[in-house]
Parts: C-alpha cells; sequence; structure tokens
C-alpha cells in the first residue's frame, strides 16, 4: 500500500497545499475536487491508484489548505484557477497525465485539457458537467441570476453558502442508509475552512463563473469530438445537482468510455471509495 504524502508550493505567490502518492516516473493522475471540499476528497482513493500511478491531488486557491486571497488579490475564475494549477504542474515537471473531474473542478480541468489537448492521457469523469443534459430544472434559478446578474436576481437564489448549504452537498437527496455512511468531518472540514475572511466571496464569484463553462460546452464537445480521449464516468444515481442524464451526455460523444452508476449522491468517494479506486486503476492501466 503506497503513502500518501503532503506538501506545499509556492505557485505565483499562492501557498498551494496538495497531496501526493506514487512515484514520479509513473503515469500521472491529477485528481481536481469539486465545491466545497479539497483534496480530502480522495483520501481512500489515492493509496491504491499511487500502486500504479503519480497521483497529484491539489487543493484549489480558496478551498482546503491552500490560500485563500480575497476576491481584490486574486481572480477567482475557473481558467485562473486552471493557469494555477497548470504552473504547479510544471514546477512538478509533469508532462502528460490522466484528469479527474468533480464538480468545480471540471471547468478546471477542461481549461487544461482545451489548451493543451496532447497532455491529457484521459478523463476520468465523477459528476462532472459538460453538457446541457446534466443541468437539470435545479439549475433555473443560477441561470436566471447568470442572464441578469442583478441584486434582486441574487436574492431569489437559495441560500447555499453557509454550513446547512456545506452538509447538503454531501446528503441531500440520499436516503437514511447512505446518509449514514457520510463521515460528518468531510462537510465540517469544508465549512471551515469555507468560512474563513472574504472566502464567501470567492465562492460566489466561481459560481458567477460557472455560467462561462456552461458557455463553453460546444468548445468542449469539440475537443470530445477531435480528441475522443478515453473516459472513465463514475456516477451516483442519487446525486442532487448534477442528473444522471450526463452520463449518456458522455457516451454520445465519446467512443471509448466506460460508465458506472452507484447507489450514491454527489460525493461519491465518500460512500463508494473502494469500488471507484479499483476502477481508476484498471482504466490507467488499459490506457498506458
Amino acid at each position: 500500500m503506497q503513502k500518501v504524502r503532503h506538501r506545499q508550493a509556492d505557485v505565483g505567490g499562492l501557498e498551494v497545499f496538495f497531496r501526493e502518492a506514487g512515484r514520479p516516473g509513473q503515469p500521472t493522475v491529477l485528481l481536481l475536487h469539486g465545491f466545497p471540499s479539497s483534496s480530502h476528497t480522495f483520501r481512500d482513493v489515492m493509496p491504491t491508484l499511487a500502486n500504479v500511478a503519480h497521483v497529484i491531488a491539489p487543493d484549489l486557491p480558496g478551498f482546503g489548505m491552500s490560500s485563500s486571497p480575497t476576491v481584490d488579490k486574486y481572480d477567482y475564475t475557473f481558467e485562473n484557477l486552471a493557469r494555477t494549477i497548470e504552473t504547479l504542474l510544471d514546477q512538478l515537471e509533469v508532462e502528460r497525465f490522466f484528469i479527474y473531474l468533480h464538480d468545480f473542478g471540471a471547468p478546471v480541468g477542461y481549461h487544461l485539457a482545451t489548451s493543451a489537448p496532447n497532455r491529457i492521457r484521459g478523463l476520468i469523469v465523477q459528476s462532472g458537467n459538460a453538457h446541457e443534459d446534466g443541468l437539470g430544472e435545479q439549475w433555473d434559478g443560477a441561470k436566471a441570476y447568470w442572464a441578469d446578474p442583478t441584486d434582486d436576481k441574487r436574492a431569489e437564489l437559495p441560500d447555499w453558502l453557509n454550513f446547512a448549504g456545506t452538509r447538503d452537498q454531501y446528503l441531500a437527496g440520499l436516503p437514511e442508509y447512505l446518509r449514514t455512511l457520510h463521515p460528518p468531518e468531510s462537510w465540517h472540514l469544508d465549512w471551515e475552512r469555507m468560512s474563513r475572511p472574504g472566502n464567501i466571496d470567492a465562492q460566489f464569484a466561481l459560481f458567477s463563473d460557472y455560467a462561462n463553462h456552461v458557455a463553453r460546452f460546444e468548445e468542449i464537445a469539440e475537443y470530445h469530438r477531435a480528441h475522443q480521449p478515453p473516459a472513465l464516468v463514475l456516477w451516483g444515481r442519487r446525486d442532487a445537482y448534477f442528473d444522471v442524464d450526463e452520463v449518456l451526455a458522455y457516451h454520445r460523444a465519446l467512443d471509448r468510455m466506460d460508465a458506472h452508476i452507484y447507489d450514491g449522491g454527489h460525493f461519491l468517494l465518500e460512500t463508494h471509495a473502494a469500488e471507484c479506486a479499483n476502477l481508476m486503476r484498471a482504466f490507467v492501466l488499459d490506457n498506458i
């Protein structure tokens, strides 16, 4: 069993925390977390994956143990987050890599993929949206705000940037037998880090910028068509935020795509880490 190392890097004046396992020289897997979490999401899959890969799981700026500058000191857009991660990869001398896309990690990862397609060995997608199919009616309020970002429209949005909203990312839509499988320290850790001074503004800035990710869906579709990266798609059928229809959208877009749908929610690795780790390990071995 491989040990996980916990490291920090100075990336353009930001302190970026990341977890690392496996040996440089093995195929690299970049694990990108979503909102409101951190690399803590990957704690249970990294040792298994590191048996065959060099695994890097950073905390994005504003999340986890990485720096959380205020919005006047850091441009909280997914494109800029991608630049920060690209610089980290360059510092670690990583050239080509598999990429894990979850939630907010998906727009970060797709910026990396579309800007340098030849660096991408394959996609591992877990509740990472790239098609309209996954944006069900639960996104109607967000779309209304993006189209008309006024104070009145913002007031109509649900109040999710708080402790209850953080917990709901893990538990929303789940029956009791699945809720009890989720360790509560996950959302307590997330909220402790998210409630740092100025961080709520940063998180809202990223929510607002998600509109630009949606606007890039056709560009991402062209990336899929032109490069046909091999893909492993993992999904919780009870995900309250991204509809399972998204899985079929990936199936239509990609020729080499393997999909697995589990009885889980948005944070699938909290309940199905062993199953997903074994699939990820096999996916890497099949595509090197």
